[in-house]
This record gives C-alpha cells, structure tokens and sequence, in this order.
C-alpha cells in the first residue's frame, strides 16, 4: 500500500543504505535518496531488480555531498523523516585523519541543519560500535548503549570520527530550540545478502580475506555481527517508534566471533571454499565481546537474525556457485 510520507535517505548507493531503501519500498513509503554521483543511481537500480522490488515513482535522486551545502536543501524538501546514513568509511586508514572526521562531523551537522530548517520530524543517525565500547576492556563487560569509545586513548582516525559526529549530532538536537528529534544506530559489523555485487568493507576485508588466504593469523580482536536486512529494518523502527526519540540503539548479535571463529564456520557450512583457508588459531576468550540489544528488542520489537544466517548469506553472495 503506498504511503504519502517521503523519507530521505543519504548515502543510498552504499550497502546499508540500498538496505535501507529496499525496507523502506516494502513499507510502502515515498524515498529519496542522496548519492555522491548520479551513475550511481544505477548500481542502486540493479540493487532493488535483484531484490524483487519495482520503485516506479516511489524513489528519486538527488546529488548532495557531505562536504558541500549545495543540493541538502532541495533534498530535504517534503521530507517527514531522514535516514542519515552517508559517512566514510576508507578501505585504509588515510595519513591525515581529519580526512575521515571532517566530512564524518561535519556532514552530520549539514545534514541535521537542513533538516531542522526543513521542518523534518526525526533523524535517524547511523553511528557504529566504534563509538561505543573500542576503549573498554571486553572482559567480563556487558556492552549497552550507555557506554561510550574514550577519545583520550590511541584511537584510530575513523574511530574518532564516529564518536565526533554522534557527539557532535546529540549536541546539536539538546542545544537545538525547535522540535526535532534524533535517534542513534550504533551497528556492529554489517554482512548479509550481496546485490549487484555491492558489499560492506566487511565482507571485503575479513570473509574474502579468509577465504582467499590473505589472512594468515588471528587478530587479538571479535567482532560482532548484524544482518544489512536487519541493520536496515532497525533504521525503519526507530523512526517510525515515538519511544525511540532521544535514544541510541545497538544492533549486533550478543556474542562476538573471532576470524578463527569465521574460518571455522566455512570449514565446516561451505567446505568447498576452504581450500585457501589458513589454520588460524583461536584467541584468549577474554578477548570476546559481548553485548545486549535488549533495548531495540524491547522498545522497537527488533528481532535480529543470527550471526552465521548473515555471514552465509554474505558468503553465498561472493560465492554463489558454493552454495
């Protein structure tokens, strides 16, 4: 059933926010959707015929970058909701750091003000766990949303930038005087289904370096993971909630996985593909970490898949002759 609300969602070429619109489509709701380049319109396109969706008119376009002003207005134009989900995210650490904070921060504060003046409901801010538990020590720690990344340790430059736009994103809306509101996504490693060979750093780096034998040793670090199908549907939940005003949610499964966990898990579900999988060894387990999501299940009804449906999903999307 079509739905009047037009919801506005940035970074729409990535791989959560094509997620993002897919879920968004199913509910019947008018999108539009920024992109950094109008040819990526297309990569979007394929996306959603691989999903099985047809947008007609239900989705449009519009460039806007996170670095200049021009176009956020127009874009922001009719829009009841904001799905900000648009922030660099490098294959490598870049030199110079503020090349990751800058457009991060800064985008976010171009992006709530456009919205603010636009007369928008709510914004949804796709921030990460990077900006919640990468300076607490795992062991024996239960992470909520109430916990924080201390900036005062050696963090990297797009851990820094997480935390600086989210901080920078509440500071905003408390000191704002008019009636926005904002909630906060913290993911946890995104993997899942791949469409039109689009796929997060993720699955780039950690399932295709493990598979391909680029990975030779375990790190001394988990992760945890959430489905792009449910990372997306958690962005659709916490907008549509009026509870969810003023409120961050994590999203990720409760216990983490180490790569030799991964490899492990190829080993044993896709076997086919382990041929250049190197013998990783398991790490300590005080290194695992550990989260609730109970806040999202309780408040939004979030009901996440598991961590090995999302990574087969991921792995089957890579490799589907595997399968």
């Amino acid at each position: 059933m079509e739905n009047k609300i037009t919801v506005l969602v940035t970074g729409g070429s990535g791989y959560l926010g094509t997620a993002c619109i897919v879920a968004l489509l199913k509910r019947g709701y008018q999108v539009r959707t920024t992109v950094r380049s109008l040819e990526k319109k297309q990569l979007v396109m394929d996306s959603l015929a691989e999903a099985g969706i047809s947008a007609g008119n239900q989705l449009s376009f519009i460039y806007a970058s996170l670095e200049t002003d021009e176009n956020w207005a127009e874009a922001m134009k009719g829009c009841t909701y904001v799905l900000h989900v648009a922030s660099p995210f490098p294959a490598t650490e870049p030199d110079d750091e503020n090349e990751l904070i800058v457009p991060a921060r800064e985008g976010s504060l171009r992006v709530l003000q456009a919205a603010n003046v636009a007369g928008v409901k709510r914004v949804v801010l796709t921030s990460s766990f990077a900006a919640v538990g990468l300076s607490i020590d795992p062991k024996g720690h239960l992470f909520t949303e109430a916990d924080w990344t201390d900036l005062q340790g050696p963090q990297r430059g797009y851990v820094r930038s997480k935390v600086l736009a989210e901080q920078a994103a509440w500071d905003f809306i408390n000191g704002s005087e008019n009636e926005m509101e904002l909630s906060v996504i913290n993911p946890v490693a995104i993997f899942g289904p791949i469409l039109a060979g689009n796929y997060s750093t993720a699955i780039d780096h950690i399932l295709k370096g493990i598979i391909e034998g680029h990975v030779s040793q375990t790190p001394p670090f988990t992760l945890n993971v959430v489905d792009v199908r449910d990372a997306a549907d958690i962005h659709v939940l916490a907008m549509e909630n009026p509870f969810a005003a003023g409120q961050r949610f994590l999203a990720g499964t409760p216990d983490a996985m180490s790569f030799y966990d991964i490899a492990e898990l190829i080993r044993k579900e896709r076997p086919k593909l382990a041929e250049k999988v190197a013998n990783l060894e398991p790490i300590s387990s005080d290194l695992y970490i550990h989260l609730s999501s109970e806040k999202a299940q309780r408040l939004l009804g979030w009901n996440p898949r598991s961590r090995e449906e999302s990574l087969l999903a991921a792995i089957d999307g890579l490799y589907p002759a595997s399968e």
